[in-house]
């Protein structure tokens, strides 16, 4: 199968481990994959979380800077044609962007099968973090990409039912989450002894966090839980990652007076994050957005970790609350601080989560290989339909 991947994504964050991973895997399943993505998408480092049209969107006035996205249109478009005639692909593939419909028109016009990836709903997310001067506009676009569709692609069921809400036909939408390399993020990574010493850590126990941290995340909580009464001094914090939020964390763990035991490492490649994060006893997700597939987790569960996060719907579709992670309540104020303070005193709960979170994942084969297999199934019309009584839909010949 040849496919044609499109994406308007110009920074290296998790969005690009996303869309590599992915790219990857079809070509391990032995297919030919053309990407078609911003020229800045090469030429930016990893860990860079902002596009150019972000930040020149971020200094002008919104419905200027959302008119920049909506003109990327025209280049996307002239790129897109290029690429659909020189390498004649069978499906094009995309991953959602807000004020992006070259693909979808496209596909159409040449009669081209268009499957569409849904990491959020972008429209009511920026309109909540950053207003929307084109709101209607947003939306209807929105909605004209994912109704257009031959298959929608949400990473939660939360965020599917938000589609169907939206207009997308059930029959259409297959829930495909985030996944991980099984063979990259696995238990027994080298140099751990060398690596607990050089950041300090000594033989102390590990909290860890991996991931652009931004206020949202929660990890003031985690400080304020170290800097309480209920943990010994021997607790430690990880922190794997940058971002706007760093600056007053470190802040509190001055006032906090725990400076010594919250480690910033910063920005780590992701060739070494498996050897870092293999630091953590317990890997903590202390706030998770409703509909998000977080990319972490599954790494935490393959690597083996004892995981604590939130009792959500979305993340119940992955965890299972004392088989392969420990959930808290989220509207409880102490529930936290008492999953952490249980994961830290019982070594055998953190042995038993941590050997069921890999299983977990081997046994639902959450990898990104696993999901290129059953978008591949979809594509081939051999995919479970989501609708009682509908039949699957075969959009590529045998």
């Amino acid at each position: 199968m040849k496919i044609l991947y499109h994406h308007r994504t110009a920074s290296k964050d998790g969005m690009d481990v996303h869309i590599q991973s992915m790219v990857e895997a079809f070509r391990r399943r032995g297919h030919i994959v053309r990407v078609v993505g911003p020229e800045a998408h090469e030429a930016s480092d990893f860990g860079s979380e902002r596009s150019l049209v972000s930040a020149i969107r971020a200094r002008l006035p919104k419905a200027i800077g959302e008119g920049l996205e909506l003109a990327y249109n025209l280049h996307a478009r002239r790129r897109l044609a290029e690429a659909i005639d020189q390498f004649e692909p069978d499906v094009l593939y995309e991953r959602y962007n807000l004020f992006l419909s070259a693909g979808v028109t496209l596909a159409k016009a040449r009669g081209l099968p268009f499957v569409v990836e849904v990491n959020s709903p972008l429209a009511e997310e920026r309109e909540a973090t950053g207003g929307l001067a084109l709101r209607d506009k947003a939306r209807a676009m929105e909605r004209d990409v994912w109704t257009k569709a031959d298959y929608v692609l949400p990473v939660t069921q939360v965020l599917g039912d938000r589609l169907i809400e939206r207009g997308v036909e059930p029959e259409r939408i297959h829930v495909i989450a985030n996944g991980v390399d099984l063979d990259q993020f696995s238990p027994g990574q080298p140099d751990q002894q060398v690596l607990r010493q050089a950041l300090g850590l000594g033989d102390n126990l590990v909290l860890g966090f991996t991931g652009f941290v931004r206020e949202w995340h929660g990890l003031d909580r985690v400080l304020t839980v170290l800097g309480g009464t209920l943990l010994a001094g021997n607790i430690h914090f990880l922190i794997l990652g940058d971002g706007p939020a760093v600056p007053g964390l470190k802040a509190l763990a001055k006032t906090l007076g725990i400076e010594d035991r919250v480690h910033f490492k910063g920005l780590v490649s992701r060739e070494d994050m498996p050897r870092y994060a293999s630091l953590f006893d317990i890997a903590l997700q202390p706030r998770v957005v409703p509909y998000a597939s977080p990319l972490k987790l599954f790494e935490y569960l393959a690597l083996g970790k004892a995981v604590l996060a939130p009792r959500l719907p979305n993340i119940e579709e992955v965890l299972t609350d004392g088989q392969n992670a420990l959930l808290f309540d989220d509207n409880d104020v102490n529930a936290f601080a008492e999953g952490i303070y249980r994961l830290v005193t019982d070594p055998v709960l953190r042995t038993q989560l941590g050997h069921n979170a890999r299983a977990s994942v081997v046994d639902r084969d959450l990898t990104w290989d696993g999901n290129a297999a059953r978008i591949e199934a979809l594509l081939e019309g051999e995919g479970p339909s989501e609708t009682e009584g509908a039949q699957p839909r075969r959009l590529l010949a045998s």
